[in-house]
């Protein structure tokens, strides 16, 4: 499966956005699909993620109450809408997809494909 986020883009404090990622070129629904991030100078860390029909999400600390995961099998995308964004939310998104995870997982060496990659930058 390829994978094309979009979306990024710069945004002032408190403010929000919606990063999406259209996937091609495999059966959408069979994919546990993640959103990623990396700040420059630090790892990859896991940000949220949903499961095959979308009735599972799990959330990374920081996202809790803030960022919503959703995904919609007729269009083949999975979006990440955000609020209340903070300057420690700045780094490149990444979107994620697996096939044969069992259940939602945090470490990015469980999936096997990757978008390029969509820069949220915050603002103060």
């Amino acid at each position: 499966v390829q994978l094309q986020a979009s979306g990024g883009g710069l945004v002032q404090v408190g403010g929000s956005l919606r990063v999406s990622c259209a996937a091609s070129g495999g059966t959408f629904n069979s994919y546990v699909m993640g959103w990623f991030r990396q700040a420059p100078g630090k790892e990859r860390e896991f940000v949220a993620g949903i499961s095959r029909g979308g009735g599972s999400t799990a959330y990374a600390d920081s996202a809790k109450g803030r960022f919503t995961i959703s995904r919609d099998n007729a269009k083949n995308t999975v979006s990440l809408q955000m609020h209340g964004l903070e300057p420690e939310d700045t780094a490149t998104y990444y979107c994620a997809a697996d096939r044969f995870l069992r259940n939602l997982r945090s470490d990015s060496a469980d999936y096997g494909y990757w978008g390029q990659g969509t820069e949220v930058t915050v603002s103060s």
